[in-house]
């Protein structure tokens, strides 16, 4: 277990070596989400409630590592439980870990991202099916049923279309499991 570099800064009221400490422990405790933390600065801030004798606190996290940064900007809610800076800490810490977990498996890939559509134009239509030249000069077929938001007779060799490519590729090469129209002759049926 490596010692994450940390810097804490006080905003507004005085440093006390029993918080540094507390945030001491809840660094240490992010090693074990990630092992590729380069550094961690904390920041608590007192803040006075309008309307109210009591004081909330913000902490803020920020922690470098490969790849975004994680932030959290955690202000107390609206309730007497901020007012109590170990309650602050603690709630900043779990939202820290949750993003911090969030990180690394996006890192890692297990994560899914949604590519956008691939984008091309009809190039040939037959009566139940047509080809798309996409972006990348690749020709895809697709069939009537692939069409949505509009009819497939509403479109013409030139239509501006984006498509989703099937995983699987069908009798006649790369198929697209889904064709939308786009541009301003787009009719939506």
């Amino acid at each position: 277990m490596a010692q994450i570099p940390l810097q804490i800064n006080f905003r507004d009221m005085d440093a006390s070596p029993a918080i540094e400490a507390r945030i001491r422990e809840k660094v240490a405790a992010l090693d074990r989400f990630s092992s590729r933390i380069a550094g961690c600065r904390v920041t608590i801030e007192e803040k006075n409630r309008h309307q109210h004798k009591g004081k909330l606190y913000n902490v803020r996290i920020d922690i470098s590592m490969p790849g975004p940064d994680v932030h959290v900007d955690h202000v107390g809610p609206q309730d007497h439980a901020h007012e109590d800076v170990y309650v602050a800490i603690r709630d900043a810490f779990s939202a820290a870990t949750r993003q911090l977990e969030d990180h690394v498996r996006r890192m890692r890939g297990d994560v899914k991202t949604h590519e956008a559509p691939a984008h091309g134009k009809v190039i040939q239509l037959a009566p139940d099916h047509g080809f798309i030249r996409g972006s990348d000069g690749a020709e895809i077929y697709f069939h009537r049923n692939s069409v949505a938001e509009a009819r497939f007779e509403d479109l013409e060799v030139g239509s501006d279309v984006r498509f989703v490519v099937a995983e699987k590729e069908g009798e006649k090469g790369p198929q697209a499991s889904t064709v939308l129209a786009v541009g301003k002759h787009h009719v939506v049926g």
